[in-house]
């Protein structure tokens, strides 16, 4: 057997292994890349060490430093509330606020980590005091963290953009972004309308003071409470070194992750004792996962395996088939494992479809991208599972089979329509 096809089945059994047990598949990255390049590849540990993607590292650890550091000092919450206010008692709009706000924390650089375990318990209390389906609730919670979430300054559009750039592929962070979020909220509309949406705007009811009753008893609420009301200057002066690092990074083209380091530093400077847990709060695993698989794929193109990839697609000679293909296995496989982590194994390997000049590279690695998040309402997901865990007022075994159906059905057809607009048809942009 070639170890191209060895680094292949190792690659299959990492995601396999990843999805059955609860095990980091960034150490399953890393040590895969130490025992197939030493073993069976002949590769020297220094060797093995190049391929770790050290600007990746401190791209993803810059940025959730200091988002970190916004979450902890409760300006994430007070965006919340902002938003939630917004609603002005029509009980129809309260999905597409908390849609919105999703979005709008997802595109400044929040990670669905950070932004999900806040605002489903939120969004599924609300849900069942106001008479909300669930269903519709969790799906737009979910829609709107996906709209932002591949923004340049967010971690899923970090990982993208950064092996678009890895592998000298013509790429444009800010379509991608355009690309993403148009898909969400079309789809979006069509979840609004399906499910009740269009009966809550016609009710129009007045629950000013039930969107209150919810907020005060949300733990997240209670806990800001507990360290201070209002608006504070150190949440104005964390506002401001957002928009500073995104003026920074979008217009003078500053490193990203440098750039989130010395603005986190200057916050933590300006409050040191409020730093003590920022660290601890910082997603770990997720680096983790992102930089060790990373390291993973570099040693299978140190190997020959990308190459060896290239030359069977090439020999497939229809690039539309493939990417529908590849858009397909991103959301049958993200369904049940990492999104983060496919990603960050797949773009790679569909560099010969990204590098046809026949094909617009940005809208593939849209219709990857979107194959591989839209999908993670499935309760096996991480999305899904909060869903399960906060949903209140139905039964629960009722709930997760209609949850198992409504994924069926975001599988068997977000894929296909995702390739059908930006790689079938194109975009004017």
């Amino acid at each position: 057997m070639s170890i191209e096809i060895i680094t292949l089945i190792v690659l299959l059994a990492m995601f396999i292994v990843g999805s059955v047990i609860s095990v980091n598949m960034g150490i399953i990255g890393i040590v895969a890349a130490f025992v197939v390049g030493t073993y069976a590849s002949g590769l020297s540990v220094k060797e093995i060490y190049t391929a770790f993607p050290i600007d990746m590292f401190f791209l993803l650890a810059g940025v959730t430093y200091l988002f970190a550091i916004a979450q902890n000092n409760r300006t994430l919450d007070l965006l919340l509330v902002w938003g939630l206010r917004l609603v002005r008692g029509n009980v129809g709009l309260l999905p597409w606020v908390l849609f919105g706000v999703c979005a709008i924390l997802a595109s400044m650089g929040a990670s669905s980590a950070a932004i999900a375990p806040i605002f489903f318990p939120i969004g599924l209390r609300l849900a069942y005091q106001y008479g909300i389906n669930p269903i519709l609730m969790g799906l737009m919670l979910s829609t709107g963290i996906y709209a932002g979430s591949f923004s340049p300054l967010n971690v899923f559009g970090l990982v993208v953009n950064g092996i678009m750039e890895s592998e000298n592929i013509a790429h444009s962070p800010v379509i991608f972004y355009i690309n993403t979020l148009v898909f969400y909220v079309l789809i979006s509309i069509i979840i609004f309308v399906a499910y009740g949406g269009i009966r809550l705007v016609k009710s129009n009811n007045d629950g000013k003071a039930l969107v209150a009753a919810a907020l005060h008893e949300n733990q997240a609420a209670a806990a800001a409470g507990q360290q201070g009301r209002g608006f504070t200057w150190y949440n104005a002066v964390t506002l401001f070194g957002i928009g500073v690092l995104i003026v920074m990074a979008l217009v003078f083209d500053m490193n990203m992750g440098f750039g989130a380091f010395v603005v986190g530093l200057a916050l933590a400077l300006l409050a040191p004792k409020q730093q003590t847990d920022v660290i601890k709060q910082m997603p770990w695993s997720v680096i983790m996962m992102v930089t060790g698989i990373m390291t993973y794929v570099g040693v299978m193109d140190q190997v020959g395996t990308l190459d060896y990839l290239t030359d069977l697609i090439a020999r497939v000679g229809n690039p539309l088939l493939a990417s529908l293909i590849a858009s397909y296995i991103g959301g049958i496989i993200s369904a049940f494992a990492s999104t983060t982590g496919f990603l960050t194994a797949v773009i790679p390997l569909a560099a010969p479809i990204l590098q046809d000049p026949s094909m617009s590279a940005v809208g593939v690695v849209s219709s990857i991208a979107i194959s591989a998040s839209v999908v993670d309402i499935s309760p096996f997901s991480t999305i899904g599972a909060l869903m399960l865990a906060n949903v209140q007022g139905v039964n629960e075994r009722l709930f997760f089979r209609k949850l198992l159906l409504t994924s069926a059905l975001f599988i068997a057809l977000g894929p296909g329509l995702a390739w059908l607009i930006y790689v079938l048809i194109g975009t004017p942009w």
